[in-house]
């Protein structure tokens, strides 16, 4: 992997400090998604890096069952195995708890923490734990209820940036409900939506999750039972999935956006993926040694004046805050957007705290900036505490 070379003061382009003030922030990792691993990584990187910068940090960890458990300060060792995060009784982390009862007790400390959403994947992205921090009047990292909810789902993303005339390759989607009621038919759309394509191979993934969980490539969309079979993989995930052009020898390129509206969102990147398998699947990823990324990729500036752009423009239309990751990819001459990503990964190979970099950010100031940024928009917001002399 090819670390960004930190900017320094002179070249930093955001007004970048080495310390904010310092707060109460609860690191939110885990959760009930089939990303819960990734995420235990990124939460323990983040709390790491947010105490070293002199805040008083708590880990809370959420179980695959949706128990809240509040962890020592040892269980945030980034050595622990994985595996020692199923019993999380075993590293002394107090719980189990309800997701009331867990909110309640962080509303009830003084001062309030801010709440640091290192949650990937569904309840964590996609809306549903900030709404609960809204209901418990707790400020949160990173974008609001409806923006996670449309980031999250591929199918609407790709619907309102399509809308607004932004560039996305051919798709289409497939509830599982239609799937098992007409499951010839269905097929034989498909078929000839790919016939009809350049590159005849498709690519299948659910459209709410992430970390390319559930994504495979049909090498032969005429054959009914291979189609079949990599639908069936993706709704074992989602009872919705999307079907996409497969595009071929596509480069991967990722930007990260940080920023709490139009006036001061600043995109930096892009930076690069190249894949050590057939495409960047969770394999790529996380286990193959092949994988690479790099900061600086070899493009025309026109290309990456495109992509920073089509950041900001997809940022901005799904209501995006505080930060995000925007992917392309980049065939024929053409930049497609793919996919947003509203709580992108802070782990080893992640790209978003890297391309940071680029605006005098190290990991620890880029998650730093993050928290100010939900202090300055919870600022900026009503409260939702009315009393009767509020009303009309």
């Amino acid at each position: 992997m090819t670390h960004a070379r930190a900017a320094g003061p002179d070249t930093a382009d955001t007004g970048a400090t080495p310390t904010a003030t310092r707060r109460s922030i609860a690191v939110l990792m885990g959760g009930p998604s089939a990303e819960h691993d990734v995420s235990l990584v990124s939460g323990r990187a983040i709390a790491g890096a947010l105490a070293e910068r002199g805040h008083e940090v708590t880990l809370w960890l959420i179980g695959l069952d949706g128990s809240w458990w509040r962890l020592p300060p040892a269980a945030g060792d980034r050595s622990l195995p994985q595996t020692m995060y199923d019993e999380p009784a075993g590293l002394g982390a107090e719980g189990p708890l309800t997701a009331a009862s867990g909110l309640g007790r962080l509303a009830a400390e003084t001062p309030r923490p801010v709440m640091f959403i290192a949650l990937h994947g569904p309840f964590g992205e996609d809306g549903t734990v900030q709404a609960l921090c809204e209901a418990a009047d707790l400020v949160y990292t990173g974008p609001g209820v409806a923006a996670s909810a449309v980031g999250m789902d591929k199918a609407l993303f790709k619907r309102l940036v399509g809308a607004l005339g932004l560039p996305v390759a051919p798709w289409r989607e497939v509830d599982a409900r239609s799937y098992g009621r007409a499951r010839d038919r269905v097929l034989e759309d498909l078929a000839r939506f790919a016939a009809g394509l350049p590159d005849t191979r498709l690519i299948v993934k659910p459209s709410r999750l992430g970390s390319s969980i559930g994504i495979s490539i049909v090498h032969r969309p005429a054959d009914p039972g291979e189609l079949g079979r990599r639908l069936d993989e993706a709704f074992v995930h989602d009872d919705l999935a999307i079907v996409e052009a497969y595009l071929a020898a596509a480069r991967e390129l990722e930007a990260s956006v940080v920023g709490n509206g139009p006036a001061d969102v600043t995109v930096y990147g892009p930076g690069e993926i190249f894949p050590g398998r057939e495409f960047y699947d969770y394999e790529a990823k996380y286990r193959s040694s092949a994988s690479r990324t790099t900061d600086r990729p070899d493009l025309p500036d026109a290309v990456r004046e495109e992509v920073r752009t089509l950041a900001r423009e997809a940022y901005l239309a799904v209501g995006a805050v505080g930060f995000s990751r925007v992917d392309f990819l980049y065939h024929g001459g053409r930049v497609y957007l793919s996919e947003i990503n509203t709580i992108p990964g802070f782990t080893p190979i992640s790209l978003f705290p890297v391309l940071c970099a680029e605006g005098g950010y190290d990991f620890g100031g880029i998650s730093e900036r993050i928290v100010e940024l939900a202090v300055e928009r919870a600022v900026l917001r009503p409260s939702h505490r009315l009393t009767r002399a509020d009303l009309p």
